[in-house]
């Protein structure tokens, strides 16, 4: 069990030094991924960026996805068909759910980045980083995101994680770094002392101490 999520950061950096001379970026999925991420990108020296990602709930069950969506020019969508068959969920409530997702996606790039351009992945080696994984489709949704765009190398970076799960990712990502694979998993939440619900105010407050330590001479 991991103290906090600084502490699962600093932990899961250890682990991710050997990345450090590829000089990467390190990517977010706020809000519960930017505490692990700030963590990796201080040991690595590496810039810390965003991707603004939505799971998309399913009907009456809101805690389990059907699916994710990221933004961009042509928004990344990826859709668990087993449980939207299983569900016999209509079109019309996708379409809705996607919709609903731009708009926290947008209103979430505003208030966080303002005007701050999005660092390109383009050509090198991203490292994506989040508080922990269930099933793993918002991950999904950043990875497949990240191959549009380019990425060199793109490198999943939780504490913790379903076996099923990461043996899945690794069919997605160039490499899969977990540092606790238990069984059973229950919820990410249950493998921390501390694990509260971070508001905007917290991304907002991370981002700009990152971006003033990386802008100190």
């Amino acid at each position: 069990m991991f103290k906090d999520r600084q502490q699962a950061g600093r932990l899961l950096a250890e682990k991710l030094s050997g990345f450090a001379a590829a000089n990467p970026v390190v990517y977010a999925l706020p809000r519960g991924g930017l505490p692990i991420a700030e963590e990796i990108a201080r040991r690595l020296n590496a810039p810390l960026d965003l991707i603004l990602v939505r799971k998309l709930g399913a009907p009456g069950h809101e805690e389990l996805a059907m699916g994710a969506l990221v933004d961009g020019a042509a928004p990344t969508t990826i859709l668990h068909d087993d449980v939207i068959a299983e569900l016999a969920v209509p079109e019309s409530y996708i379409e809705h759910s996607k919709a609903a997702a731009l708009r926290e996606i947008e209103r979430r790039r505003k208030l966080y980045m303002k005007d701050r351009p999005a660092i390109s992945p383009q050509g090198r080696t991203v490292i994506i980083a989040d508080d922990g994984l269930a099933t793993g489709a918002t991950m999904e949704a950043a990875v497949a995101a990240m191959r549009k765009a380019k990425a060199g190398r793109i490198v999943v970076a939780v504490p913790v994680a379903p076996d099923d799960t990461v043996q899945a990712l690794r069919h997605k990502a160039d490499d899969v770094i977990v540092l606790q694979k238990p069984n059973p998993f229950w919820s990410v939440g249950s493998w921390y002392e501390s694990f509260p619900q971070l508001a905007d105010e917290d991304v907002i407050a991370t981002l700009e101490r990152t971006y003033a330590a990386q802008a100190a001479p």
